[in-house]
């Protein structure tokens, strides 16, 4: 890896420049004389060879050297502004720190204490030193920060996202253009979140950046209920062993998203271990893009990132001019700059004569050694990362320090009083870099937060696969997380939407299916189960099913909730036609009989049939048959008190009726001799008081019942799912009970009295018809009971209006219907010899 460290140098335009100049050595490279900036870092370079194992070198060394430019650029483009800093020159020097805390304090100790001097410039003093740019890992600014902070002398880093340097107790002069590890973190977590993945693992580097960049991604995604497959620490010293076991690791993991928390050296370690593993389709989340580009240099790695991208987070766009900036690079122009003439050798593979060992006579020397002509052109060429990476990482940095010295001078944002530049103390530039709002020519707005961290926004590449076997990154979106929870993450896909792979532990539960968590696993981890009925789930992956409301139930998916139907005998129906038109037949034909029997009513067979009796037995009959008109349409509170107890009351007079008219024939052939006790029960008041007393009992029941608890209108909910029963609540069970029990031990004793009296001497058979008319009435009633209770909804009703209509017809036809046969069919029968006969 490459750290940059920059220090800057104030002075005054009437200093005289000297050539730029470059040097291998730390300390000697100045530009510029008038103030100047301190860079330090690792600059230098290496010179490509066959290996694959220097390219990971090769391409960090070419990284830290284009962003060392981005620091020349920076600076040139500010000394050319006639309205940033005017009659003042901005200068620089560049360091090595060799990305140690030694090297990094080393030198920057010999810049505060002015122990080398650039020796570009040749002023009367010396110098002011501004501020220092760098150092690129967090590991090695946090000492430079502590040793700087005692002078309270401005420090911004470009690179280092550590989140503990924001706390400016420690810290007080170190500033940043780059977000923190919380940040980032945070806005990572939003990805993960926005693409729905709830099975990620995490791949830590085992130092202060590992930890707390995925701790902090941790406690977020586990608030938002996203659950972590694994959290792999990878060591920061490079251990095979514990390498290999991280790999085998992730050869078994399950979860697509992986979010990378590593050094680059580590995550090619990676990636390199699971070629040819099969383990493909997986999603790379980083906070940074370079980790990808390096990774796509290795060869064959598009084996282990085929069908799948990476989404990274990029918080710079493209300097405008930097890029021909680059372009105008040549070792002729700064001979004395070793860096460049390496540049040179590794972007055209090629060895410039002086730095070969042997002669130098024709354009490929001994060995097949290529050299450099300096007739090569950079125009077009296409460096290394520079569609991807933040090769201009300095250069907001160096316009903070810049607009900060602009407004000390100017007196701006201060206390009023205005700062000489040939002397001010540190912490009065730190002030003002604090409290800087600009925007840089690229269009970049800079400010700080409180804690010295940029106020920035994040861009999402996506790395594609083109059709040539290739990966490329296109900027698919933004995030801000100054913007409120849900509008953080926005994608913009530029080309038909590609479909992003989902990573979860348990497949996702449709529509009418609700997650059953697996014990011992866990949330994200579930089985899917249909949800029962009367319930619904109408939204992926529900943790329980909701209950339908009351009047609708769930559909057949137990996707949604439909609205129930009422079950009630509807008049349209027809068999609420068929039923009604049975009952009015009936019902006329109980009242043709009664015309019949009062017409004739003086002929024996009438007069020989307890006349008063029959008449009374038939308009029972006729309201018997028109009784089951109440049990028919929508049930209300008057027709749910008048049906059970109308059916109960003139049944029962039916019943006592043929009762009364048995006891009389039976009495009739008892009686052995005039006046005696049983002729007494042959009076023609004995029949009406049997019909009164039987009749009047069940009218006491039914008063009873409708005085403690009576019936109403009910809506059932139960019985049916997709139907609301609207039926008639019987109320009290029990007075029900007694009601019918009643009714079924009058007919049973009828049936028992006719029963015993069917053989006697009977001119017309009427015993013989008393009796058959009552079994077939009990067997009707009998079979009813069963019914009724094994039926739901409107059949229930249909089984009492039918065992109504059947016992009604039966009595009728038993009865009444042999008596017609002679009334009208046979007259000669009528008569009063044929019936002593």
């Amino acid at each position: 890896k490459l750290w940059l460290l920059v220090s800057l140098r104030l002075g005054r335009v009437r200093c005289v420049h000297g050539p730029r100049r470059r040097s291998e050595q730390p300390g000697d490279v100045v530009v510029g004389g008038s103030f100047t900036i301190f860079y330090l870092d690792e600059v230098s370079l290496l010179k490509f060879t066959s290996p694959p194992a220097a390219l990971t070198s090769l391409n960090l060394n070419i990284w830290g050297y284009l962003v060392t430019q981005g620091l020349v650029f920076a600076t040139e483009e500010i000394n050319r502004d006639s309205r940033l800093l005017p009659n003042l020159t901005l200068g620089f020097s560049i360091w090595n720190s060799g990305d140690l805390v030694s090297g990094a304090l080393r030198e920057a100790m010999a810049f505060l204490t002015a122990r080398r001097n650039p020796s570009n410039y040749m002023c009367q003093a010396s110098p002011l030193r501004v501020a220092l740019v760098g150092d690129t890992r967090s590991a090695v600014s946090i000492p430079l920060a502590r040793l700087l902070g005692l002078y309270k002398f401005p420090q911004v880093s470009y690179s280092s996202t550590l989140a503990g340097l924001s706390d400016k107790t420690q810290f007080p002069s170190f500033m940043r253009t780059v977000a923190s590890d919380l940040t980032s973190s945070h806005m990572v977590a939003q990805l993960v979140l926005h693409f729905g993945w709830s099975w990620v693992g995490i791949l830590a580097q085992d130092d202060d950046y590992g930890q707390q960049g995925s701790a902090l991604v941790i406690q977020e995604l586990v608030q938002a209920r996203v659950c972590i497959e694994f959290n792999l620490h990878v060591p920061s010293q490079e251990s095979l062993e514990k390498t290999h076991a991280i790999i085998h690791r992730m050869k078994v993991c399950t979860a697509k998203a992986i979010l990378v928390f590593l050094s680059n050296k580590n995550f090619q370690l990676v990636l390199q271990g699971l070629l040819g593993s099969g383990v493909v389709g997986r999603i790379w989340v980083s906070q940074d893009t370079l980790h990808s580009m390096l990774a796509l240099a290795v060869p064959g790695i598009s084996q282990v990132l085929q069908s799948s991208f990476g989404l990274k987070l990029l918080h710079h766009r493209q300097v405008p001019g930097f890029l021909e900036f680059l372009t105008h690079l040549h070792p002729a122009r700064t001979p004395e700059d070793i860096f460049t003439q390496r540049f040179w050798e590794v972007t055209f593979g090629c060895t410039w004569p002086s730095r070969s060992p042997g002669p130098a006579e024709n354009s490929t020397g001994t060995g097949g050694i290529r050299f450099c002509s300096g007739n090569e052109s950079l125009t077009g060429h296409e460096y290394p990362f520079q569609n991807v990476s933040n090769l201009h990482l300095a250069y907001p940095a160096v316009y903070s320090v810049a607009h900060a010295l602009q407004d000390l001078i100017t007196c701006e944002h201060g206390d009023g009083r205005c700062a000489d530049t040939r002397r001010f103390q540190p912490w009065q530039i730190l002030h003002h870099l604090r409290k800087v709002h600009f925007k840089t020519p690229d269009g970049k707005d800079i400010v700080f937060d409180a804690n010295g961290d940029i106020v920035t926004e994040f861009d999402i590449l996506q790395g594609q696969k083109t059709p040539e076997d290739l990966f490329h990154f296109v900027h698919i979106g933004t995030t801000d997380h100054r913007s409120s929870s849900g509008d953080r993450v926005t994608i913009h896909w530029t080309k038909e939407e590609p479909q992003v792979p989902s990573s979860a532990c348990s497949t996702s539960c449709t529509p009418g299916f609700s997650q059953i968590p697996q014990q011992g696993a866990p949330n994200c981890c579930f089985e899917c189960r249909p949800c029962p009925e009367g319930q619904f789930a109408n939204q992926t992956d529900m943790k329980w099913c909701l209950l339908c409301p009351m009047d609708q139930y769930s559909s057949h998916a137990r996707d949604h909730c439909l609205p129930r139907t009422e079950n009630f005998l509807a008049f349209d129906e027809p068999l609420r036609l068929t039923l009604t038109s049975a009952a009015l037949t009936l019902a006329t034909l109980a009242l043709l009989v009664l015309v019949v029997f009062l017409k004739y009513q003086d002929t024996p067979v009438v007069r020989a049939n307890n006349r008063a009796v029959s008449l009374t037995l038939l308009v029972s009959l006729a309201l018997c048959a028109i009784c089951p008109l109440l049990f028919l349409g929508h049930p209300t509170v008057a027709t749910c008190l008048l049906r059970q107890t109308t059916f109960a009351v003139v049944f029962t007079v039916a019943v006592s009726s043929v009762l009364a008219k048995t006891l009389t024939v039976a009495l009739a052939f008892r009686v052995t001799r005039p006046g005696g006790r049983v002729w007494v029960c042959l009076g023609p008041g004995i029949s009406t008081s049997v019909i009164l007393v039987a009749s009047l009992v069940q009218v006491i029941l039914c008063g009873i019942w409708l005085g403690t608890s009576p019936a109403f209108p009910h809506r059932d909910m139960a019985s049916e799912p997709s139907h609301v029963i609207v039926r008639c609540h019987e109320g009290s069970r029990a007075a029900f009970s007694y009601v019918l029990g009643y009714l079924g031990l009058l007919a049973g004793g009828t049936f028992s009295v006719a029963f015993f009296a069917r053989d006697l001497p009977d001119a017309f058979n009427e015993t013989k018809f008393l009796t058959f008319s009552m079994l077939l009435f009990c067997s009707i009633w009998v079979a009813f009971l069963p019914l009724y209770h094994s039926a739901h909804g409107k059949a229930t009703v249909a089984v009492e209006i039918f065992s109504i209509l059947a016992s009604t017809a039966g009595l009728l036809c038993s009865i009444f219907l042999p008596k017609c046969y002679i009334i009208l069919l046979r007259p000669e029968w009528n008569t009063p010899a044929h019936l002593r006969n």
